[in-house]
């Protein structure tokens, strides 16, 4: 059984005499340790299906299994357990707290979570030698640069012991030279075994790293399939102008 089962997603927003139709039909399944990278243009339905698979928002039509049980069919408490304890979520911006150091912002999420003082610190250390900052958790983020506070938002989701890591656009914010230093993270995790969803215009990071990469446009899933075939072999006329706008 798939992780991520999600068959005919659709969303859609109302808004003033507009509607937007994010998602068209979205179906699409993960397994344990899968790496799959998204692509595609700005508005396309990223980061709406990755809201959607991280539970912070609901399809319009649809159904999405999380490891078997139906998500659309879960109370409010049972979809706060799941975004704090099962998938773990990395924005664009690290949404950090600024005047608290990086060892108590890894542990915020486990404060709410009501874990003991003592697992907490030691878990969020835990976390904090894995994206290799173990040195500077006595810092707070304006004492950080933006690669590092990157680096301490993923290890905030992985205190949490998720079964799932969820990325939007993780380097979007950073400068070019903090890039590498956050996808050599992202892809330590992957070489670990971790389950990945990764919303991404890296190309060579996706290349090298993905299992699968999926291309959305306008709201659809165009195009699918493993590196090689995505990058040498594309079936849609879509998928063949993305990349060459882009290579």
């Amino acid at each position: 059984m798939a992780l991520i089962q999600a068959q005919g997603l659709c969303k859609t927003y109302v808004m003033g005499d507009q509607t937007v139709h994010a998602l068209r039909g979205v179906s699409l399944e993960i397994d344990e340790g899968d790496f799959v990278a998204i692509m595609g243009a700005s508005g396309s339905g990223k980061s709406t299906l990755m809201n959607i698979l991280g539970c912070l928002d609901q399809p319009s039509e649809g159904e999405y299994w999380l490891a078997g049980e139906e998500v659309e069919q879960m109370t409010p408490d049972q979809l706060a357990s799941i975004r704090n304890r099962r998938i773990g979520f990395v924005f664009q911006q690290f949404n950090l707290l600024p005047r608290t150091s990086a060892l108590e912002n890894v542990e915020l999420p486990m404060v709410y979570a009501g874990v003991k003082p003592a697992e907490r610190r030691a878990l969020a250390l835990k976390a904090l030698q894995r994206v290799g900052l173990a040195e500077r958790g006595g810092h707070t983020p304006s004492e950080l640069s933006g690669g590092q506070q990157q680096r301490v938002a993923i290890a905030r989701a992985l205190a949490m012991q998720p079964k799932i890591m969820l990325f939007d656009e993780p380097t979007s914010a950073l400068d070019p030279e903090m890039i590498k230093e956050v996808l050599d993270v992202m892809k330590q995790l992957a070489q670990s075994g971790m389950t990945m969803l990764v919303v991404t215009h890296e190309m060579g990071f996706a290349r090298e790293v993905a299992d699968r990469i999926v291309l959305f446009d306008e709201g659809r899933i165009i195009e699918m399939g493993t590196p090689e075939h995505f990058f040498t072999n594309p079936q849609h006329e879509r998928t063949k102008l993305f990349l060459s706008q882009i290579l």
